[in-house]
């Protein structure tokens, strides 16, 4: 039982420290470290996370816990 806990939370680990590593940028807001050219046009706006990402996630959670529960 307890390797299969140190290999969720190791699990865990990396796509956290993923989720780290992409978010950084390199300082102009653009991630590439140039500086932007003056004639190029905005970027485009980002896209809000709505109630179908949420959604999503929680269904993996409930199915993630459903699968743990059934193979106990």
């Amino acid at each position: 039982m307890k390797i299969t806990i140190n290999k969720f939370m190791l699990s865990i680990f990396f796509v956290l420290i993923t989720f780290v590593v992409h978010s950084q940028n390199n300082g102009n807001g653009r991630g590439n470290g140039k500086p932007p050219n003056p004639n190029s046009p905005p970027p485009p706006p980002g896209t809000p996370i709505d109630g179908g990402l949420s959604f999503l996630i929680i269904s993996g959670v409930a199915y993630g816990i459903y699968e743990l529960r059934r193979k106990k």
